[in-house]
């Protein structure tokens, strides 16, 4: 039987075919905390028990977004995808809750959110435990910096777009173990901006500049060489090109990729690379 309609039959799942994808979408639902976690799976055509797990977070006021393009690496490598919508918070936008100053008393833990909903789904969709990975963008990309500092097990590799070190996250906690890491970001985003905001002038809270922020995870992931590459973009001189550094830990194991995007702005760059395919080509290396 079908692997899609085998979960929908057991598991009274909606399920719903996308035609600009050869698998299939399966809305569901898990309970944190009291409050009622919604999130979409994407299960490819002929997924076997036991494959991989890749979660992807919206950005700031966005939502589930079947069109992802980054589930076509999904289609090409074989890994479940899963589509977690967030809370709505003090302003009504979903997010989540990485402690920006207007989500001040918000009392959403994202973090263990996050892990309840990947252990459903490694459960229910009999995907790998050990391979679970994590990326998101913007608002998202934040989520993947307070996992990574976190003190968690379920995520074996983080990879933020555009996302950002809050302030806040650097001086008070340090990250337990290292942990992989791949940041994509462009250098001219004027949201999420490369040179940091350390005055708030954005209004999101103090937060890193980026080459800091990478610079953390360099240390801590004990990393003592450095690759660059330069590479042009998918749209070649009308778009931005991007300079890869990659930094290797010999001891750990854990490296550090930072994808700079020259002149890129705040998106899921999927204009000048293919994004879903250089982070899974990242995630992939962790694979058990």
């Amino acid at each position: 039987m079908n692997r899609c309609l085998r979960f929908a039959l057991s598991a009274l799942l909606v399920l719903a075919c996308h035609p600009c994808h050869a698998g299939c979408f399966v809305d569901d639902s898990l309970k944190v905390d009291g409050h009622l976690r919604h999130f979409t799976v994407y299960l490819p055509d002929g997924l076997p028990d036991g494959a991989p797990l890749e979660f992807i977070l919206h950005g700031y006021g966005a939502g589930i977004w079947r069109e992802n393009p980054m589930l076509a690496a999904a289609d090409r490598h074989g890994f479940a995808v899963c589509l977690p919508q967030g809370l709505k918070d003090p302003q009504g936008q979903p997010s989540w809750n990485v402690g920006y100053p207007f989500q001040q008393g918000w009392k959403t833990d994202d973090v263990k959110a996050l892990c309840h909903i990947a252990r459903h789904v490694q459960k229910r969709y009999r995907l790998s435990r050990k391979n679970t990975f994590l990326t998101g963008m913007s608002n998202g990309g934040e989520m993947c910096y307070l996992m990574a500092y976190s003190n968690q097990r379920t995520f074996k590799a983080v990879a933020p777009i555009a996302g950002l070190t809050m302030a806040w996250i650097y001086n008070t906690m340090h990250a337990p173990r290292p942990i992989p890491l791949m940041e994509i970001h462009g250098t001219e985003d004027r949201v999420s901006e490369w040179a940091g905001d350390m005055l708030n002038a954005g209004g999101w809270g103090a937060y890193l500049p980026v080459p800091v922020a990478i610079g953390y995870w360099v240390a801590r992931n004990r990393c003592t060489t450095e690759a660059v590459e330069h590479v042009e973009s998918l749209q070649g001189a009308a778009g931005h090109a991007v300079v890869k550094h990659r930094y290797h830990s010999p001891s750990t194991g854990c490296d550090v990729w930072l994808y700079e995007i020259i002149g890129g702005q705040h998106s899921w760059h999927t204009a000048d690379i293919d994004t879903g395919e250089e982070i899974w080509q990242f995630f992939s290396r962790y694979m058990e």
